[in-house]
């Protein structure tokens, strides 16, 4: 039984890997660009999408908190003394393609995240990168990040499902700014699907090391806060996107 349940597994994979569509980051309105070299693996979006049926929360994991439709779970690392966070949750009258897109769109997140005082992708030396400074409040500092992405729009044995993985990248030509704090340490995966009732289902696994001396309670607020605040930013700018679309072509 074993032995066939990881045969199945495998012929999926394969699948998933045949069918899928790698995109780079779209400009705006989701027009995209050519396919880009692949910076992560199939295994590494294999694993994003899998905790969309059922959550994988051994070795450590503990429930966070609940909050409109979105469940919470946290694992401490010792090493960094910060947690690693798993999202999960529903974002109705959104379609995982539409909310893929407006995920995607940089330039339409700068209309609608009040957070982004900057955001843009970037040829650095041959090696495109997302430039993202993130604004924080007073006292503390902004941060910054570089990073990569790609999204894939997979047909796993049927299912239609989008994934977007993201980490930091080191790009020496991208020099730090005085007075904001750069952030070396971040990775996100985001899953979608639809929910057969219009909306989207979601995973997300997210880590970032803010670095600086951030208050305990103010990262548990934020962690607490944040993601429901950014889904249902989400929802809004979902709704808002073919008028932002028209309005801007």
């Amino acid at each position: 039984m074993r032995e066939r349940e990881h045969v199945a597994r495998d012929q999926l994979r394969s699948d998933v890997s045949a069918r899928a569509r790698s995109h780079m980051t779209p400009d705006s309105c989701g027009e995209r660009g050519n396919i880009m070299a692949l910076l992560f693996s199939d295994e590494e979006f294999q694993q994003a999408w899998t905790e969309l049926d059922q959550p994988m929360l051994d070795g450590g994991w503990e429930f966070f908190t609940e909050t409109m439709n979105v469940k919470i779970y946290r694992l401490y690392s010792k090493e960094t003394g910060l947690y690693e966070y798993k999202v999960f949750g529903s974002l109705p009258s959104c379609s995982p393609d539409l909310l893929a897109d407006v995920y995607m769109d940089l330039n339409y997140r700068r209309h609608w995240d009040s957070y982004a005082k900057e955001l843009h992708e970037k040829d650095y030396s041959g090696q495109k990168a997302i430039y993202w400074e993130v604004k924080y409040p007073l006292p503390l500092s902004n941060r910054d990040y570089v990073y990569v992405r790609e999204r894939r729009d997979l047909d796993a044995g049927g299912r239609k499902i989008w994934v977007v993985l993201a980490k930091s990248s080191c790009v020496s030509q991208c020099a730090e700014k005085r007075g904001v704090i750069r952030v070396k340490d971040y990775k996100q995966s985001l899953a979608m699907e639809s929910d057969g009732s219009g909306g989207t289902k979601v995973f997300m696994n997210y880590f970032d090391n803010p670095g600086g001396m951030i208050p305990t309670w103010l990262v548990n607020w934020a962690a607490k806060t944040g993601v429901p605040a950014f889904l249902t930013d989400m929802k809004k700018a979902c709704s808002n996107y073919a008028n932002y679309c028209t309005n801007n072509n």
